[in-house]
């Protein structure tokens, strides 16, 4: 007999379940980031996250915690369970094999061989399955590999920090434009995120690291957009060390003399489309996709932004609004004019420290 449903219950469940998830962002592509809880006459038996690099997925490391004491109990997964045989057996199969009497699952897969089928084959087992507990959380937590999985890409977010004014640069100034706490945030999107990706002109002003400086955290694929090769072979995202690695992305005509100008470093270089103009944005994304990679943070400039736009490949935009006006400089975004604007669907705000964040969706 299955275990009897209570609603309270389901959602503090699933949120421990997500919180699970939310410890390995970034971590487990191609696969998502999915947690599960194994509770048992409301204890929780056991608790797992997907593991590094994908496998093994949740469900059996926390069935192999639970034990026997899996029997009977109720598994919540945010993430509908496999149904197919990949790299390792179906998890649904090992939830029916386990004993499990009840599943509440936070989301459908929408891969192809998944797509409805683990929760069809619970059911037919005689499992109890209610789908949609905090689905919308689960959706978004997983937002880079559904995009993956429907869109062919990874979900780019375009973050940039600017004054009240919109500039990114102001005339002979240094130092940050935004906040500690804006900063803290952004390194925690680093550590979420499968790489940063970031233009030419910022790499030869700012030369940053685009490393996470978050304790405990993980450093992103750093990716430079540089189809000219203007960018210095001893910037720093170039020769600091990380356990990731950095990739030069340029145009095809340029692979042979971008090995030999960064041939002393630890350097990928991907030749993608594209012109004299600039990489055809599209054509990269398409290739992260490929590599099995999710979710893109995209930090500026001014020119890449706006050809992130261009060509329809962002997913989210955040601006960092700080309390200051410049009244000259680079503006955020260069290159689009009233004719082309980008409109944003559910626009959002929130303080963070002295700085304001908007996000919205580009339609």
């Amino acid at each position: 007999m299955a275990p009897r449903p209570d609603p309270q219950a389901d959602v503090r469940f699933m949120r421990e379940a997500l919180e699970q998830a939310a410890s390995v962002l970034g971590r487990t592509s191609p696969n998502p980031a999915v947690g599960c809880v194994i509770v048992k006459q409301g204890r929780v038996m056991a608790r797992a996250a997907t593991a590094p690099n994908g496998r093994p997925h949740a469900e059996p490391r926390a069935l192999e915690i639970a034990g026997k004491y899996a029997a009977g109990a109720t598994a919540y997964v945010s993430f509908e369970p496999c149904s197919h045989f990949g790299q390792t057996p179906p998890c649904a199969d090992a939830l029916i094999a386990a004993g499990i009497k009840r599943a509440v699952v936070g989301c459908l897969d929408p891969y192809p061989p998944v797509r409805g089928r683990g929760v069809a084959k619970l059911r037919r087992a005689g499992i109890a399955v209610e789908v949609g507990v905090l689905e919308e959380e689960c959706r978004r937590l997983n937002e880079g590999f559904i995009t993956r999985v429907t869109r062919r890409r990874p979900f780019v977010l375009l973050k940039m920090a600017m004054s009240l004014d919109g500039r990114i640069v102001a005339p002979r100034s240094g130092g940050w434009i935004s906040s500690a706490q804006s900063r803290e945030l952004v390194h925690r999107w680093r550590n979420e995120c499968d790489a940063v990706m970031t233009g030419a002109g910022t790499v030869i002003a700012d030369n940053p690291r685009l490393t996470c400086r978050l304790k405990g955290g993980r450093d992103p694929v750093r990716i430079v957009v540089d189809a000219s090769l203007r960018t210095p072979p001893q910037a720093q995202v170039y020769r600091l060390r990380s356990a990731a690695p950095t990739i030069v992305a340029t145009i095809e005509d340029n692979a042979e003399r971008a090995k030999q100008r960064y041939s002393n470093r630890n350097v990928e270089i991907m030749a993608v489309r594209g012109s004299a103009e600039g990489v055809d944005i599209r054509a990269l994304m398409r290739e992260l996709g490929r590599r099995g990679w999710s979710k893109i943070l995209l930090e500026g400039g001014a020119h890449l932004a706006a050809a992130a736009l261009h060509a329809k490949v962002v997913d989210r935009v955040a601006f960092f609004i700080a309390p200051l006006i410049f009244g000259a400089g680079m503006p955020a975004v260069e290159g689009i004019r009233a004719s082309n604007a980008i409109a944003l669907a559910e626009l959002r705000a929130r303080p963070i420290g002295p700085d304001w964040l908007l996000e919205g969706e580009p339609v």
